[in-house]
């Protein structure tokens, strides 16, 4: 079996002439929380999507604990261990959290969704229709879905999105204790630089579709290159 949790080699995405991904390479030890940052464009979300097998014009090997998955399709990729939340929930507003989790954990085959409702402050909600709870309550439900069934490899693309400050820092540390207590891996795209800082191991910094630096937090935030991309998109 292969040491390495994930495996991703030449990683291409194109739309019509543009190329969103230039044959990205990345490699995720078990365990490992890594964040995938860089500017507006750079195709944070367009690997997140290869690699869960959406999207038309993409090519990309992809091996997930040492099995070649790159022709799975996202459910049988979903089966094998992989699972991934989206920028915009994937909840369905009219549905209860306790039945949204079982009919997931059904699919799945396996779930405790009292865990899961426990794990994620949910308890006192699990019986009111997702539309009507907080939005902070929301993602915290669409992630306790991406973690039915205790997923090996856990993609999210951009967990933070709305909450406060407060709250993405409470979901940076409850990430970071979850990953380790459950044996999740976690490859995350953030544009909040606390949670990206608080939570990663290792750091990927894509520019125009190209990896453009990787090291630990610490040399990220030396990485000249990194600081000039960042401060080129703000100007």
């Amino acid at each position: 079996m292969s040491a390495n949790a994930l495996e991703v080699r030449g990683a291409t995405k194109t739309y019509g002439g543009f190329t969103a991904l230039a044959g990205v390479d990345l490699t995720v030890a078990p365990g490992e929380v890594r964040a995938l940052i860089g500017p507006n464009g750079a195709g944070k979300s367009t690997l997140i999507d290869v690699i869960s097998g959406r999207g038309a014009n993409i090519s990309a090997e992809v091996r997930l604990f040492g099995t070649d998955i790159s022709r799975a399709s996202p459910a049988q990729r979903r089966l094998a261990g992989m699972s991934r939340s989206f920028q915009r929930t994937s909840i369905f507003p009219g549905l209860p959290v306790r039945q949204q989790l079982l009919l997931a954990a059904h699919r799945m085959g396996e779930g405790d969704v009292d865990e899961l409702l426990g794990e994620f402050n949910l308890a006192a909600v699990a019986d009111i229709a997702a539309g009507l709870i907080s939005y902070g309550d929301q993602r915290r439900l669409d992630l306790a879905l991406a973690l039915v069934g205790r997923p090996r490899v856990l993609l999210l693309d951009e967990p933070a999105a709305g909450l406060s400050f407060e709250e993405s820092k409470h979901l940076a540390e409850h990430l970071r204790h979850l990953a380790a207590r459950w044996s999740v891996t976690v490859l995350l795209v953030e544009h909040d630089m606390d949670v990206v800082f608080a939570i990663a191991d290792r750091i990927t910094v894509l520019q125009l579709g190209r990896v453009l630096a990787e090291g630990d937090p610490a040399e990220i935030r030396a990485n000249p290159d990194v600081i000039k991309a960042y401060l080129g998109s703000a100007a």
